[in-house]
């Protein structure tokens, strides 16, 4: 029987703001505040992080800290890879959305001959590079690496030699090259673009399912179609970015708050049909900030909710 397997990655230098490395502790914090002992219920490790270099001068303006990244992502790379040999079912609980890298990369690395599909649960698309970013942050740029995209139809900005180098080396953590094809990307509740990475979606017909779409052809509907355009796919990993969720309705407690976003019981039900596939085989939560939220703790709390009941259906569908 596979056991799950928590992978702590308190990473933070991928945003522009900094507090999503305390995330992980606020939602155990939301955990004990629930009398709920969810985290002494599975084993877990911390990855690495290099949060210090936040103090360092940036070098690579348009790839803000990126040799730090790659470490990062690297080291969580082989924390999900060797977990996946070893049978588990990793849940990553990550700072800042950079980490989707290390974590894709460690997917494919465990099953370099299976078609990996992604789910992506988030505010933003994630699809910039260094010659398209018009913030340098990497967090935006998790997918573009994975994808091995660089998007220079759109380039905006002149990235000096070493970036070019260091990017080069970021698209090969793992194993070497592409770990995701764009077609086996689906998209749900991104609202929040830039030109360069709506250009990547549109001409590589990336289906984004917004929250009004949804909300008005009905979920059963919506959700049998995105598991549809994923059926070429052996392996599923679903990233849950809590910008997904409406600022308005939760809270601002995320360093990229967006309006009009998911409700709670929403994004369990999206991951949840997912999950009933069977396919999954990891699962990963980003970008709580306590430190900006503006309700307490409850960003963190929300996250907690969604994180339960998710673990509760990998319990059942894929573990027994």
């Amino acid at each position: 029987m596979k056991e799950i397997k928590l992978i702590k990655n308190r990473s933070d230098i991928g945003a522009g703001t900094r507090g999503s490395d305390l995330g992980i502790d606020a939602i155990e914090i939301a955990a004990i505040n629930n009398k709920d002992d969810y985290f002494n219920l599975y084993k877990y490790e911390n990855v690495e992080t290099e949060n210090e270099t936040i103090y360092d001068k940036v070098n690579n303006s348009f790839a803000k800290r990126i040799v730090s990244v790659i470490n990062v992502c690297t080291r969580l790379s082989n924390s999900v890879a060797k977990s996946l040999q070893n049978k588990e079912y990793p849940i990553v609980l990550s700072g800042d959305h950079s980490s989707a890298l290390g974590t894709i990369s460690g997917i494919k690395t465990a099953n370099p001959d299976k078609t990996l599909g992604v789910i992506w649960i988030d505010a933003h698309a994630d699809v910039h590079s260094p010659y398209t970013s018009p913030s340098g942050n990497i967090h935006g740029m998790p997918l573009a690496a994975a994808l091995s995209d660089d998007n220079l139809d759109c380039k905006i900005n002149e990235v000096s030699e070493e970036t070019v180098v260091l990017w080069d080396k970021m698209k090969n953590i793992g194993i070497h090259g592409q770990k995701i094809k764009h077609e086996h990307i689906v998209y749900f509740g991104v609202r929040d673009t830039e030109e360069p990475e709506e250009k990547v979606i549109e001409q590589n017909k990336i289906k984004n399912y917004t929250v009004e779409e949804i909300r008005y052809r009905g979920y059963k509907k919506c959700l049998e179609e995105a598991v549809q355009r994923l059926e070429p796919c052996d392996v599923l990993y679903i990233s849950f970015d809590v910008d997904s969720l409406d600022c308005d309705l939760i809270s601002k407690g995320t360093g990229t708050p967006v309006s009009r976003g998911f409700d709670i019981d929403e994004v369990i039900c999206i991951i949840q049909a997912f999950v009933n596939t069977k396919k999954t085989v990891c699962f990963e939560v980003v970008e709580v900030n306590p430190t900006l939220d503006d309700k307490g703790n409850r960003m963190a709390e929300a996250a907690f909710e969604v994180l339960k009941a998710t673990t509760g259906t990998i319990i059942q569908k894929m573990i027994h």
